[in-house]
């Protein structure tokens, strides 16, 4: 089970601005702790130790309402094996047509930044918390989150990504805790388990309000930066 972040939704100010809160480390030799808050290693595939074989049980899936109005799953997309995992909250309509995450124009968003930010599209792997696009592209209800992060959790424990980015608010409360609000949490590094964990605005914000550009910005500029210390290590 993840220890929650100290501190994070705390009154004091000067807590609320720290830029780095650390979680505990899980002890050596024990059994396998979800990453994911509030997921149970009993739900969490932990049968599954094939990147294709989870892929396979994710297209099989209909363990929600959501696969019975949507064309097909969504699963991922991009490196395996990569050092940084970029989270979103669902598919959208481009998304559902093409069975991969951010291809509409949130997507085509997304490669302008990854490409300022000096990455390659195909060098990161991309996912969402659920796999299959809600209806009316509404944002996932808790029960469907539920359910569906499960196998996020199982692609972030096969990926072992050192970074792991949050876009927008469902992927923070999802990743980092149920009652992170982005606007709080974005721009900060935090810690578990070994992976670094940043927050930032969904593409589709920018898209609506462009006044989170600026921001977004600063954030990828951290994630550069600490993607590119990885590599001197």
């Amino acid at each position: 089970m993840s220890i929650e972040q100290y501190g994070l939704f705390a009154e004091d100010k000067q807590e609320a601005k720290q830029k780095e809160m650390m979680v505990t480390e899980p002890p050596q030799n024990q059994p396998y702790m979800p990453f994911l808050p509030g997921v149970k290693n009993e739900e969490s595939h932990l049968d599954l130790h094939d990147f294709t074989e989870l892929n396979k049980r994710a297209l099989q899936c209909s363990a929600c309402r959501l696969r019975e109005g949507c064309k097909q799953v969504v699963f991922g997309d991009g490196n395996p094996a990569s050092a940084i995992v970029f989270v979103g909250e669902g598919p959208g309509s481009d998304e559902d047509e093409q069975g991969l995450p951010f291809v509409g124009r949130a997507g085509k968003l997304l490669n302008k930044i990854l490409a300022a930010s000096e990455f390659k599209r195909e060098e990161v792997y991309i996912a969402n918390v659920v796999k299959c696009r809600p209806p009316g592209n509404r944002l996932p209800n808790p029960d469907e989150v539920k359910i569906c992060r499960n196998f996020l959790e199982a692609q972030i424990r096969l990926i072992q990504p050192r970074i792991i980015v949050c876009l927008g608010a469902m992927a923070s409360q999802t990743v980092i805790d149920p009652r992170a609000k982005i606007g709080q949490v974005r721009g900060k590094w935090f810690l578990r388990n070994g992976i670094k964990i940043i927050a930032t605005y969904h593409p589709a914000a920018l898209l609506r309000n462009e006044n989170y550009k600026r921001p977004t910005w600063e954030d990828f500029k951290l994630i550069r930066d600490e993607y590119r210390s990885l590599n001197k290590e």
